[in-house]
């Protein structure tokens, strides 16, 4: 009798495993996105020339982002940003860099701000590919011209970027290894990370990336772990630089930074 009761005891969690990696990418895309619709400010309340650009990605979803342009031929930064709220709350961010001399083009993915749709892996990868294309195809920006910039989730939309299209550099900064590397920081997930994808392998791709890579990350990041962005940089082929912020956490990295994190970005960007 005791055989017999033993065997419901065994398959209870194993289907649990099961059906949690049949029904992970829905339950991913609960955790990677934070999108919020509202734009909490605008580059005309804060005194920012810029182009306001609508464009669409290959599956057709309509996009938007914003384009501020500098007098000149700087280098052009293609800026993806993190999984929360949505472009209006990197402004400050932009004005500072702008104040440095870069130019930037920053969208937002599918769901977020006034893009439509509903974020998802390949979703984000498309929209990062349509928002480079209009900076080549549209604003005649040549590849020599523009550094990818990825933050946080944006990183591994920049790093596919990279893999697909030409850039002169790129910056990734706050950035993850893959999704199932971070399960394993998590004790909700830890313990199904084995038997999860590896989705948004960055790690994985990184390898495959000539162009030169600044890796930044704050020693004191609080949702991706600093020996993240060690691994990336370890495993990343040459030329590369790793730029390490001390007393800097996840979202606070370019205010700690300061002056030398905008004299570190220029140096990188400048030809």
């Amino acid at each position: 009798m005791l055989a017999i009761h033993k065997k419901p005891v065994i398959l209870i969690p194993l289907a649990g495993v099961i059906i949690f990696v049949f029904f992970y990418s829905q339950i991913e895309n609960f955790f990677v996105f934070h999108p919020q619709t509202k734009l909490d400010m605008t580059p005309d309340r804060m005194g920012l020339p810029h182009e306001s650009i609508n464009f669409k990605a290959a599956d057709g979803t309509k996009l938007h982002g914003w384009f501020f342009p500098l007098p000149g031929k700087s280098p052009v930064m293609l800026f993806c940003h993190g999984n929360g709220g949505n472009i209006s709350h990197r402004l400050h961010n932009i004005q500072a860099l702008l104040k440095k001399g870069f130019q930037v083009f920053i969208f937002d993915y599918r769901g977020y701000g006034k893009s439509k749709g509903s974020p998802s892996r390949e979703g984000v990868y498309l929209d990062g590919l349509a928002a480079y294309d209009y900076l080549r195809n549209r604003l005649g920006i040549p590849p020599d011209r523009i550094v990818l910039f990825g933050r946080s989730l944006g990183a591994a939309v920049a790093t596919e970027i990279a893999v697909q299209r030409q850039a002169d550099r790129m910056i990734l900064e706050s950035a993850f290894t893959s999704t199932k590397a971070m399960a394993r920081t998590m004790p909700l997930f830890a313990l199904l990370s084995p038997f999860l994808p590896a989705h948004y392998n960055n790690l994985e791709k990184i390898k495959n990336i000539a162009i030169p890579k600044l890796i930044i990350h704050g020693d004191r990041d609080e949702i991706i772990p600093f020996a993240m962005g060690e691994a990336l940089f370890g495993t990343a082929p040459e030329p590369k630089a790793f730029y390490a912020i001390q007393g800097a956490g996840h979202n606070d990295t370019w205010v700690v930074g300061g002056k030398q994190y905008f004299e570190t970005l220029g140096q990188f960007m400048q030809p």
